[in-house]
C-alpha cells in the first residue's frame, strides 16, 4: 500500500526484468522499464503534532495530521542491443512530501522537491512530469513545472478540495498515488509510481476535518480518578492493551449493537456492597466496550472491570467524545489511554 521505489529503466513500462514491445528506436535500441521493491514504513508516531518531526530516507514518518515521506528513485538509461541490455547513463535523486491535513477542514495541501539528480552518461538531460491522484471524495492538483529536467532541483505542490460532507458522514479512506513519467529524446518514456499513507475525510460530529488512520492518538482520563487507577491496576498486573509504554493499540468500533453486547458480556452484574456504601455503583470497563478488543474479546488478564461514581463514568463519556471529535477517531483506528 505504500510506495514503489528503485530502479526505474527510461522506456516504456512493462513487466520488471522484460523487454518492452515498442519498436526499436535509433540506432536499433530498444528500451524497457523495471520498477523496484515496496520499502517499509516507520513507526507511527502517538503524538498529534502538528508536523511530523522526522523524515527518513525510502520511509513514511506519520503522526495524526501529518506525513513526511522521503523517496529515493534511481532510473537507468537502457539500450538493448543484440537481446543485451547496455547501460547508457544513470540518474539517481530523491522527492521528499511533506503533507499537513487540517482537523477542521477537509481541504488541505502538500508540498514537495525533487532534489538535483547525480546522473552519468545519458542519464543528463533526464526529465520528469509529476501527477498525483487522490480518492475518498478527495481531488489532488499538482503544481509542478512539468517537464523539468533532472539536472537541477525543483519543487511543488499539491492542493486537496473535497466536496462538502454531510453531517455524520465518514468518507472512505484514500490515499494519494503519484506517478512520475521520465522523457528523453530518442528514448520511450518511464514511470514510476507510489503513495502516500492513508488518510480519511469525515463529519461525524459536525467538524469537518481529516486525519492520518493508521497513526494512533491518546485519550487522557488521568483526571478521572477511579478510572484511571482501574486501568493502572490492570497494567500492574501484566495489562498492556492501550498502554502507550509500550503496549498494544485499542482500535475505535462504531456498531452500537456490539457496543451493548460487550459492555452486557463484562458489565451485567450489580455493585457489591462495599462499593454501594460509598456511592461507587457505575461499572466502567476497560477495555471499552466501544472498541474492538472490548468485552469478552481479550483474556481475563488483559481486561478488568471498574466501581466508580455515576458522574465519574459520565464524566469519561464527555472526554472520550470530545477526543474523537479533535483527533477524528473512527471505526478500526489505533489509539492509546493516558491514565
Amino acid at each position: 500500500m505504500l510506495f514503489t521505489t528503485g530502479a526505474v529503466v527510461l522506456g516504456v513500462l512493462a513487466t520488471a526484468g522484460a523487454p518492452s514491445a515498442v519498436a526499436d528506436q535509433a540506432g536499433g535500441a530498444q528500451l524497457r522499464v523495471t520498477v523496484g521493491s515496496p520499502q517499509a514504513r516507520a513507526s507511527a508516531e502517538t503524538a498529534g503534532a502538528a508536523v511530523a518531526a522526522t523524515c527518513t530516507i525510502n520511509k513514511i514518518t506519520i503522526n495524526r495530521f501529518s506525513e513526511c515521506e522521503w523517496v529515493a528513485v534511481h532510473v537507468d538509461v537502457v539500450k538493448v542491443v543484440d537481446g543485451e541490455p547496455v547501460i547508457e547513463g544513470t540518474a539517481d535523486f530523491s522527492v521528499k512530501h511533506q503533507m499537513t491535513l487540517k482537523a477542521a477542514s477537509a481541504n488541505w495541501s502538500e508540498k514537495f522537491s525533487v532534489s538535483k539528480a547525480t546522473t552519468t552518461g545519458q542519464g543528463k538531460g533526464v526529465a520528469v512530469d509529476v501527477a498525483a491522484v487522490s480518492g475518498g471524495g478527495t481531488k489532488a492538483t499538482v503544481h509542478f513545472p512539468q517537464g523539468h529536467t533532472l539536472d537541477s532541483a525543483a519543487s511543488g505542490s499539491v492542493d486537496y478540495k473535497t466536496g462538502a460532507i454531510a453531517r455524520k458522514k465518514i468518507n472512505p479512506k484514500a490515499k494519494t498515488t503519484y506517478t512520475y513519467t521520465f522523457t528523453k529524446a530518442g528514448y520511450s518514456p518511464g514511470t514510476v509510481s507510489y503513495a502516500s499513507a492513508v488518510y480519511r475525510c469525515d463529519n461525524y460530529y459536525g467538524t469537518t476535518g481529516c486525519a492520518v488512520t493508521e497513526a494512533p492518538t491518546g485519550v487522557n482520563l488521568s483526571a478521572l480518578p477511579r478510572i484511571s487507577e482501574g486501568i493502572r491496576k490492570l497494567r500492574s498486573r501484566g495489562g498492556h492493551y492501550g498502554d502507550p509504554n509500550g503496549g498494544k493499540p485499542l482500535h475505535w468500533m462504531i456498531n452500537a449493537t456490539q457496543q451493548k453486547k460487550n459492555r452486557q458480556a463484562v458489565c451485567s452484574g450489580s455493585a457489591p456492597a462495599a462499593m454501594k456504601r460509598v456511592g461507587r455503583t457505575s461499572c466502567d470497563e476497560y477495555p471499552f466496550a466501544s472498541t474492538y478488543e472490548g468485552g469478552t474479546h481479550l483474556a481475563a488478564a488483559q481486561r478488568t472491570i471498574t466501581w466508580v461514581k455515576k458522574s465519574e463514568n459520565d464524566g469519561q463519556g464527555a472526554y472520550i467524545t470530545n477526543w474523537r471529535r479533535q483527533f477524528h477517531v473512527m471505526d478500526h483506528d489505533p489509539f492509546y489511554v493516558i491514565a
